[in-house]
């Protein structure tokens, strides 16, 4: 009797637009590959220790079903935020882990997720190597905050950053349709920790019949205060309604996050990120004193990683591509690698898959670089929106039923 071929595929981190596109790839790829079984973990590895997982043939029945995950944003199957320990640290949860995927006759796991995730994908590798167990072990890019190493960019940032795009033209025609004979600032406020990649976004909405934002602030530079004051004072002389995006991660000379100058949250998550907000809502108050005039904060939250209405097809596109490459990958025998994208041309754009091994990227953050922001640090510069442009492109029209978009649910009835 032939050894069965079972694969697991979990999500882990921040949900994005598009990680289901993902998933519906592996899940494709590896029933078109012949694997017997395609488990889904629930609520990823941190799941998968308590043995929660779903046969996910028992929640697709039809292309139709494919089609429906490829378009359902945040995470079909459950996240977390799981930090395993270093294998000499605690063996016990790794023979644990290795067990349950014995049992289930595991031959790939499959993570998607960003750079913890791929931390979680170079232990899991690490120990099978050094045991002798025969599993392999691949990673799938997933993160709107594009700081993924070695890839030219991610999954779930090219529909985040067209969200944000669009959101920034809408939120500027609003402000300038306030402005009568009195001036207003309006403070966005968008995500990103480390890496501006997505207020970068903003700058997209300078088109035609837009001006786009006034000032873009990303995390990569040290903010000064008294000069971003200087600024904003000097704009209001010239015009009614000033549009500003800051990062969520906006950091003083000294460190300090900018949103800790006002009330901040002391919650840190397993990887000792501290929860970032509230950093529009201090610059708009500190504005209001400062300028005398009308301010608003404009939190985009977690709409930007979960409109799925807004999202990119080529986006959604390659969301499903790298979610099948790491299928074929695993088959062709590769283990602890991440599956990338390689852009092959700019006009037209062109991309393929590439894979690296995932000790070169794992904990590795990538940031926009210093010369795609202009000299003072007050807005990104054209190599940016050239880099961006073609990542936004398309539309992938959602499923509409009685006027609102459909989505497929995890059934929990059937988790086995």
């Amino acid at each position: 009797m032939a050894k069965k071929r079972n694969i697991i595929v979990g999500q882990s981190g921040g949900p994005t637009s598009v990680i289901n596109s993902s998933l519906a790839g592996v899940y494709k790829n590896a029933i078109e590959r012949g694997f017997d079984k395609v488990y889904g973990m629930l609520h990823g590895v941190q799941g998968l220790l308590d043995e929660q997982y779903v046969d996910l043939s028992t929640q697709i029945h039809s292309e139709l079903d494919i089609e429906l995950l490829k378009r359902t944003p945040s995470a079909f199957l459950g996240s977390c935020r799981y930090k395993l320990p270093e294998i000499h640290e605690d063996r016990d949860i790794y023979e644990k882990l290795f067990g349950i995927l014995n049992k289930l006759s595991i031959d790939t796991f499959i993570y998607i997720g960003g750079n913890d995730s791929m931390d979680t994908i170079k232990k899991l590798s690490d120990y099978a190597i050094l045991t002798g167990q025969k599993q392999k072990f691949i990673g799938v890019p997933k993160t709107i905050d594009n700081d993924l190493a070695l890839t030219d960019h991610t999954p779930g940032f090219g529909s985040a950053a067209k969200y944000i795009g669009a959101s920034t033209k809408e939120v500027i025609r609003d402000a300038e349709g306030l402005t009568y004979k009195k001036k207003m600032i309006t403070i966005m406020e968008i995500m990103g920790r480390n890496a501006g990649w997505l207020t970068g976004a903003a700058a997209l909405a300078k088109t035609e019949d837009c001006e786009g934002p006034d000032l873009i602030y990303l995390p990569e530079i040290p903010f000064d205060v008294e000069k971003f004051l200087a600024k904003v004072k000097d704009l209001l002389t010239k015009k009614d309604s000033v549009v500003i995006a800051v990062s969520e991660g906006i950091k003083l000379a000294d460190g300090r996050y900018v949103c800790e100058l006002g009330s901040s949250s002391d919650y840190v998550d397993n990887f000792g990120h501290k929860q970032l907000q509230g950093t529009a809502a201090y610059l708009a108050n500190f504005l209001a004193g400062e300028c005398g005039c009308k301010t608003r904060a404009v939190e985009f939250s977690t709409l930007q990683r979960s409109a799925s209405h807004m999202a990119s097809r080529t986006d959604i596109d390659e969301a499903f591509m790298v979610g099948g490459a790491a299928v074929k990958a695993a088959d062709e025998g590769d283990t602890g690698k991440m599956v990338v994208i390689d852009r092959v041309s700019d006009d037209p754009y062109m991309a393929k898959t590439g894979i690296y091994d995932v000790h070169r990227i794992a904990n590795e953050e990538k940031l926009v670089p210093r010369n795609w922001m202009t000299r003072d640090g007050s807005y990104v510069t054209e190599d940016f929106i050239d880099y961006i442009k073609p990542l936004i492109q398309g539309d992938y029209q959602p499923i509409m039923v009685n006027g609102l978009p459909r989505h497929l649910v995890l059934n929990m009835k059937k988790k086995r």
